[in-house]
């Protein structure tokens, strides 16, 4: 049994999704979230500097003694995986690998949109694991920029949520896709407004369940599981303290967000 917490690393709050996720499938886990409010969003920076960014995260995480690390950011998985995990001694995963695998398993006619930063976009990401599954599948990604503010600001419900919503999605709906990966981690808390834009037809893959469920196996392979009976913790910390993280986060978590620690992350 290891009790050490678990690190969960985002760009700002869109990591919660992830969080609620692990939450419900390891309940005894302590975890320590940190979200890098101070300089949201990553989907328009270089990838030298999300692979920076990751870092400081990384090794700010790593002062609070966690056991694995889950990079809770599909802009950061995209760009700095596998340099983190060539850099680190630690379990350390991402959440690309897990939506790819679900919307290989769902799609039923071939046609899988995913949309995300620009960076993930543009990366293809998505596109390589998915073809490295199954390489029949199409894959048409779409850069959907504006849902990671409007879910920092809380207007993921809001009227001009739906019209960017239709905005960006309308041609993948035209396109044919029978199934869309929300390829960030902030866009399950617009899910109802995109799920209105696409309608019900159209089933929008969450890869924070996955990435749950892969992160169980990881630390019971490895025997890390903390087995106690009582439920975890969780302590939150970011780059730059704004009472809008603790308003969207108690509503989309449904629990009261305890005292927020500012981190100087550039020490890192």
């Amino acid at each position: 049994m290891d009790k050490r917490p678990i690190g969960v690393f985002d760009s700002g709050l869109g990591g919660l999704t992830v969080l609620k996720e692990i939450n419900k499938r390891l309940p005894n886990e302590d975890i320590i979230y940190f979200g890098d409010t101070a300089r949201v969003p990553y989907g328009h920076r270089s990838k030298e500097t999300i692979m920076k960014y990751t870092f400081q995260a990384i090794n700010f995480l790593l002062t609070k003694d966690v056991k694995a690390i889950v990079i809770a950011c599909n802009t950061a998985t995209a760009r700095a995986l596998v340099e983190s995990q060539e850099k680190y001694d630690i379990p350390i995963m991402g959440v690309i690998d897990a939506g790819a695998k679900s919307a290989v398993e769902y799609t039923k006619n071939k046609v899988v949109g995913v949309i995300g930063t620009s960076a993930t976009i543009n990366s293809k990401a998505y596109n390589k694991v998915i073809h490295s599954i199954d390489n029949s599948v199409e894959v048409i990604g779409k850069a959907c920029p504006l849902f990671v503010p409007l879910a920092e600001e809380g207007w993921a419900n809001e009227e001009i949520s739906s019209i960017a919503a239709h905005m960006y999605l309308d041609e993948l709906v035209d396109a044919g896709v029978d199934s869309i990966v929300l390829g960030c981690t902030h866009y399950p808390i617009l899910k109802r407004t995109i799920g209105e834009a696409v309608g019900m037809d159209i089933k929008l893959i969450n890869p924070a369940k996955e990435t749950a469920l892969s992160l169980k196996k990881v630390l019971k392979k490895n025997s890390m599981l903390n087995e106690r009976e009582e439920e975890g913790v969780c302590k939150y910390f970011v780059s730059d303290i704004n009472e809008q993280f603790s308003k969207v986060a108690g509503e989309f978590l449904k629990r009261e967000i305890p005292e927020i620690e500012k981190v100087e992350i550039q020490k890192y």
